[in-house]
């Protein structure tokens, strides 16, 4: 009994940091979202890599440029502990206001994150965004995280980063089935 109900608050735990994700992005909390990581930790959002300060810093410097507001929404989840490792699976639907054009950019996908319980708690060490849709004016010949990404008009190095990271995939070929999660090195800024 007493580990299931261990097994049951590492859960809770995981959830709740997932689920404090999204308010901190949306409220541009920086304190609130860099709670959500692990000081080392490796953010691979597809056209950004690098660790939690430097994800910050981008994540509100866009979404002040963008938005007016939005919202990350998160929808299915799915995680699979091992002792103090997690590997969780976590869809997502966001929707911003534009400042400019459409008023509504919309875009769905997953978050793959390995969580760690370091010191009693649990934060993510490597987070994996897949981008999995968007509207776009027409059916593409293939998925490309690169059309799939509320932000339009990218430069070359942009469009790059994004095709060389992690695709849309309906296999076992899917980045979430990688153990353990992990960044390839060569998408990591030079330091």
């Amino acid at each position: 009994m007493e580990r299931a109900v261990a097994e049951l608050q590492d859960r809770q735990a995981i959830h709740d940091c997932l689920m404090t994700y999204s308010r901190a992005v949306d409220r541009l909390d920086r304190e609130l979202l860099l709670s959500v990581y692990h000081p080392d930790a490796i953010d691979d959002h597809g056209v950004f890599v690098g660790g939690p300060e430097e994800f910050a810093d981008w994540a509100f410097a866009m979404h002040r440029a963008t938005h007016l507001s939005h919202q990350h929404c998160v929808l299915n989840h799915t995680c699979e502990l091992d002792g103090d490792v997690a590997h969780t699976e976590t869809y997502y639907l966001f929707v911003g206001m534009n400042r400019a054009g459409t008023p509504l950019a919309m875009s769905g996908g997953r978050y793959l994150d390995r969580l760690e319980k370091r010191a009693g708690r649990w934060a993510i060490a490597v987070r994996v965004c897949v981008r999995d849709w968007a509207p776009l004016p027409e059916v593409p010949e293939r998925l490309d995280a690169a059309a799939m990404t509320v932000v339009k008009d990218l430069d070359d190095r942009t469009t790059q980063l994004l095709r060389s990271g992690a695709q849309p995939r309906r296999d076992r070929d899917d980045a979430s089935y990688r153990r353990p999660l992990h960044v390839d090195p060569a998408r990591l800024p030079a330091r």
